[in-house]
């Protein structure tokens, strides 16, 4: 037992960090950040040892985002400055530690463009994991990496179809954690998957009509 939990601490420290995460993003929390910060940290490690190299890469992407969508969240969104009635509602709809920014509609206008640029990280992403590394998963390990940009993205900008595209990643990054051998984190993406559900409604509800 002790060795097999020397063996996977990595895996089940940042599930049990995740598990946190996904909770407080439901919550539509601020202090989710913080919280993906260490998981972040963590999981460059983690990834690194089990050959995921594009997910480990995506994990510097992360810390980023996570101090820009720390720093959007603080934020009055300003949609709402200057007009103290809509501004009102929002703070009664949302919970109070979930920041300044009002949860969104993700602009129409914004689709394509996104999806061009999925496309065209998922392709070199592949082609970089085919030519310099020895990993076996690359067209799965790609397509993460690539929806997971616009994804965190989506999400740092607080927008309500952000939790339609974690639902795509969260369900592949199930099937591929559990075939490179990190049980914990896979079980973690099957819940991430259901959470995802329950989170798109619960925030759909916590929208303030505009």
């Amino acid at each position: 037992m002790m060795e097999f939990l020397l063996a996977h601490w990595l895996d089940i420290v940042t599930t049990v960090l995740g598990l946190a995460y996904i909770l407080l993003e439901y919550r539509a929390s601020v202090w989710m950040w913080a919280v993906g910060f260490a998981m972040q940290v963590l999981g460059i490690v983690l990834y690194y040892q089990k050959g995921l190299y594009a997910d480990c890469g995506m994990e510097f992407y992360y810390l980023a985002m996570t101090i820009y969508g720390w720093w959007r969240w603080i934020r009055k969104s300003p949609k709402l400055m200057g007009n103290s009635g809509q501004n009102e509602a929002s703070s009664a709809s949302q919970p109070p530690d979930s920041g300044g920014l009002a949860i969104r509609h993700f602009p129409h206008r914004l689709v394509l463009p996104w999806l061009a640029v999925i496309a065209v990280v998922w392709a070199v992403i592949y082609w970089l994991l085919v030519m310099f590394t020895n990993s076996n998963v690359p067209l799965a390990d790609s397509f993460t990496t690539a929806l997971s940009i616009i994804g965190i993205w989506a999400l740092a900008h607080k927008y309500l179809e952000q939790w339609l595209i974690w639902i795509a990643v969260d369900a592949v990054t199930c099937a591929l954690y559990f075939y490179k051998d990190i049980p914990f984190k896979a079980s973690l993406y099957a819940l991430y998957v259901i959470i995802a559900i329950f989170g798109y409604f619960r925030w759909r509800r916590l929208m303030v009509v505009k």
